[in-house]
């Protein structure tokens, strides 16, 4: 066991360039850093992010949360024992003391959350991987399918887009290996395609490094994506998906979709059409926020497809229980900074494991070099990660550190059979 015996934070910027938490933790045994990213699309219930509201940054910077990560934090969990997160959590969230972390961020905690976590890993010599799986009590360690954010649209990118990603799930792969192999020659080979159809321009990426071609129709993208797929021969080893983020074209009382005024109705009949006549394996964020019934109607339609909760669920159990009680949906998305700290995402992981849904870890569109989330993926034996494009340091962290996982753990992790 050991003693954390400092703890100090520094504003460092993310993956488009706004200010965040990095925290770095010294114990006994180790010295480490951690880093918090930060979401462009985000729920109205997720955990607060605390920033700065001054001139500097255009009011985005995290001084506030570094100084409280410094000082309250620092003071207070000195000489606590790295390895009982559990323990170390729960007293980061009463030194908080407020619903959702509005008193010190969500941010400040996390960042300290997360380098515990890591800091036990290295004291242990346990890769974090295998810590996560004693933390959450799995029974196995999974290597996850990537989920490649292929073509970019709605906030994440500067295109008339409603949807905000599409996505290619190498489910047929034989590992990750493969899986990522197959995304990443999809990648080059769709934008080979959009260049020869839309000029150089077509090349530029969304804030996850996924191309933002000048498309306007839903279908668009799915059916250049598919050209790449057939180009390359992997039709049989894959599927597609879609991250709608319904919330950001909501207006309140309809859905302002391809520049036009529907209908939920009309919206999830959009959706029916769409997996009709395309591979379609999951949909994320179908509906706005607060439309539990909508996400059960989908459900009921669309049974064999991942019907997934993002904004709706935002990593918390009450959401989650909520979306129980109303079958919206029967897979969860995964993200730490939702909630705030590991121990309150083990747990929510947990309830929708309990219930049979599906785990996709998902990274966030402001991202840090951080790798965090791919050694939970494995620890939590999530059946998908989704880490954005093959494209953008930020991102192949995290699929370079699960080829490292792969490498290491050898026989001790299989990968998901989907």
């Amino acid at each position: 066991m050991s003693k954390i015996i400092k703890l100090r934070a520094r504003q460092i910027l993310d993956s488009r360039g706004n200010p965040t938490v990095e925290a770095e933790l010294i114990s006994e045994k180790a010295c480490i850093t951690a880093s918090v990213p930060s979401g462009e699309s985000t729920g109205k219930h997720e955990a607060f992010e605390l920033r700065d509201n001054e001139k500097a940054y255009y009011g985005k910077g995290v001084l506030k949360a570094v100084k409280n990560v410094n000082t309250v934090i620092a003071k207070n969990c000195k000489g606590m024992l790295v390895e009982e997160q559990a323990k170390l959590d729960t007293k980061l969230t009463s030194l908080d003391g407020t619903r959702n972390k509005r008193r010190l961020g969500a941010n400040a905690i996390l960042s300290v959350s997360m380098a515990s976590c890591r800091a036990a890993a290295q004291e242990t010599h346990t890769l974090l991987a295998e810590y996560v799986k004693e933390l959450y009590q799995a029974k196995k360690l999974t290597l996850p399918c990537p989920i490649f954010n292929l073509i970019e649209g709605g906030k994440h990118a500067g295109n008339k887009l409603s949807m905000q990603e599409y996505w290619l799930m190498p489910t047929g792969a034989k590992n990750f290996s493969e899986a990522l192999r197959i995304g990443s020659e999809v990648y080059h080979e769709l934008g080979s395609i959009l260049e020869k159809r839309f000029g150089k321009n077509a090349l530029n990426v969304g804030l996850e490094g996924g191309y933002a071609p000048q498309y306007q129709c839903a279908e668009e993208p799915m059916d250049a994506i598919l050209e790449a797929v057939q180009n390359l021969g992997y039709w049989k080893k894959i599927k597609l998906g879609l991250d709608s983020a319904a919330t950001s074209f909501w207006n309140g009382k309809s859905y302002l979709f391809e520049e036009k005024e529907i209908t939920s109705e009309q919206l999830k009949q959009r959706y029916i059409d769409i997996a009709k006549s395309y591979p379609l394996l999951a949909i994320e964020d179908a509906f706005h926020e607060e439309d539990f019934l909508g996400f059960s109607l989908l459900q009921k339609k669309l049974k064999k497809l991942m019907i997934i909760g993002d904004d709706l669920t935002v990593t918390n159990v009450d959401r989650i229980k909520k979306a129980l009680e109303y079958k919206s949906c029967n897979s969860l998305l995964v993200k730490i900074n939702q909630v705030g700290t590991i121990t309150e995402t083990l747990k929510a992981c947990k309830l929708a494991r309990n219930n049979k849904w599906k785990l996709i870890v998902s990274h966030r569109s402001g991202e840090t070099s951080d790798d965090f989330i791919a050694d939970l993926a494995v620890g939590i034996s999530a059946g998908f990660i989704k880490a954005g494009a093959p494209c953008r340091g930020e991102r192949l962290a995290k699929y370079n550190r699960l080829l490292r996982l792969e490498e290491w753990l050898g026989k001790k992790a299989r990968y998901v059979k989907i």
